[in-house]
């Protein structure tokens, strides 16, 4: 495309992988590649199996608890709301290197729907687990922070619209929907 340069770039976490154009192995989903070079750089998703269980037993496991936790955040960070899209997924080459284990071998597919619908339903959500999910961001957030430390914090401070009826104690005028309400205060960072 002009500036003459022949060599295949490749990411980090999988020197076999290739980035070139090919178009007969398209993908939409490309830009997960950098989210998988950040996870892999910090140890992310490695972390979620430090404090996750997996009840799975004996060994008809087709794919272990790592690559089906990353298919699963992944897919989310992709825009892909829920499982129903795993299917389409399992296969598209750009999923499979991300999730790595089972699917990044030639010919393997990643985790199916109902695979990935197992997993969310079956051992992510169990009390210990969703606990311990909850934890998780917190430690991800540790995570960067001690790569590269805070320096300023933005708190964004907005009001919301909860409509009252009557002479309700607390109650003010909103003007941009002209009407009687509470104004409660959310805090988001």
């Amino acid at each position: 495309m002009g500036d003459g340069q022949n060599e295949d770039l490749r990411v980090g976490f999988d020197g076999r992988l290739k980035l070139k154009f090919l178009g007969s192995q398209v993908t939409s989903d490309a830009g997960l590649l950098a989210y998988r070079e950040l996870d892999e750089t910090l140890g992310l998703t490695e972390m979620g199996t430090d404090v996750l269980t997996d009840s799975r037993l004996g060994s008809n496991k087709q794919h272990g608890l790592l690559p089906l936790l990353r298919q699963s955040i992944y897919s989310r960070l992709a825009g892909y709301e829920d499982v129903n899209d795993a299917e389409r997924l399992c296969v598209d080459p750009t999923m499979r290197h991300v999730v790595g284990g089972r699917a990044s071998q030639p010919e393997k597919p990643a985790a199916s729907t109902s695979e990935v619908g197992r997993f969310e339903t079956g051992i992510l959500s169990t009390k210990s687990n969703l606990t311990a999910l909850m934890n998780l961001s917190g430690r991800w957030i540790d995570t960067v922070q001690q790569r590269r430390p805070l320096k300023e914090l933005i708190l964004d401070l907005d009001s919301s619209v909860s409509e009252t009826y009557g002479k309700q104690q607390g109650t003010a005028h909103n003007g941009h929907f002209e009407c009687l309400c509470y104004h409660p205060l959310f805090l988001f960072n």
